[in-house]
């Protein structure tokens, strides 16, 4: 049994918000892991998502095979991913749905009104309120790194990001006892932030030191309305390090699940380099500049065990 881990909570409505800030860096630079309360999402929305949510992945395989993923957007199969290179086995044991930016809502790929009535509206209510919550943090995160709350919208890094809705399902039935076999194999995030919503589910793990073996790996319990937010690599990219992007998976317990995971990424265009405030003559740049799209469309192609073109980022 792995123990579980006690992560700080944030109050993204606190009106302090040099001690938020605070707050946020020091969970950045511990762990990168953190739960995100009052986010201005109702409870009746999120009960609403995962309502949805089961609607669609209780459909025939062919069904959802119908919305089979074009330019990472639509319904990714059981085993499309493999998250974890080094594993043997053929992929994760999940399956997931992709909504991509309402600002080209015309790739998105959506069911009907008549076969599931209410999905769509649904999941654009969801996106835009998550998105809000996500540009109110992103103005913390720069205050946690000593910079202007609106760096990042100077920086054009928030002009038409490119956030990510992702539903996803985990079914109770895989038998988990062969070696490799997980519902999300180790890995970290991409992008920006992460912003998690789960169905209290268990599985999620964390491991606080990815280079040092054996791995411990740590339960994080979920907290009824709350997110669970962390770091991606992105984001420690710009940090050159500083905050970090932590390794995490998901275990399979027997027990059907469900999450929704928002990625917030910066915008196709943004060209993401090391901060000013997080480098120094003793400690430079750790990586050459890079455009977002081109670091994000590289890291999709790598872990897909499916046509890699399929997760291509249409620009």
């Amino acid at each position: 049994m792995s123990k579980a881990i006690q992560l700080p909570i944030i109050d993204l409505s606190s009106e302090d918000r040099v001690s938020t800030a605070n707050s946020i860096r020091q969970a950045c630079l511990d762990l990168g892991f953190f739960y995100l309360v009052n986010h201005g999402v109702e409870e009746e929305l999120l009960k609403k998502v995962f309502e949805q949510s089961k609607k669609f992945f209780s459909l025939p395989v062919e069904e959802k095979k119908k919305f089979a993923v074009k330019n990472h957007r639509g319904y990714t199969e059981m085993y499309d991913e493999k998250l974890d290179n080094s594993l043997k086995a053929k992929g994760d044991s999940k399956e997931g749905f992709y909504v991509g930016t309402l600002a080209e809502n015309h790739q998105n790929q959506w069911p009907s009104e008549e076969d599931l009535p209410s999905w769509r509206s649904t999941m654009e209510a969801y996106y835009e309120k998550v998105l809000s919550a996500g540009m109110k943090l992103i103005s913390l995160v720069a205050l946690a790194l000593n910079l202007d709350e609106d760096f990042f919208q100077k920086l054009g890094a928030l002009n038409e990001p490119m956030a990510f809705l992702r539903l996803l399902h985990y079914p109770g039935d895989v038998d988990s006892s062969r070696e490799g076999v997980y519902g999300a194999s180790a890995h970290s995030d991409y992008g920006m932030l992460t912003l998690l919503l789960t169905d209290g589910v268990p599985g999620l793990q964390v491991c606080r030191e990815k280079s040092k073996q054996p791995q411990v790996w740590e339960d994080v319990p979920s907290m009824s309305g709350a997110f669970i937010v962390n770091i991606g690599d992105m984001m420690e990219r710009w940090t050159n390090c500083l905050f970090r992007s932590t390794m995490h998976r998901v275990m399979l317990t027997g027990e059907e699940r469900y999450s929704v995971a928002f990625f917030v990424e910066p915008n196709k265009d943004c060209i993401v380099e090391c901060l000013e405030s997080c480098c120094s003559e003793s400690c430079p740049p750790r990586f050459p500049p890079i455009r977002s799209s081109d670091y994000l469309e590289e890291r999709f192609r790598l872990a897909a065990t499916a046509s890699a073109e399929n997760h291509r980022i249409n620009i």
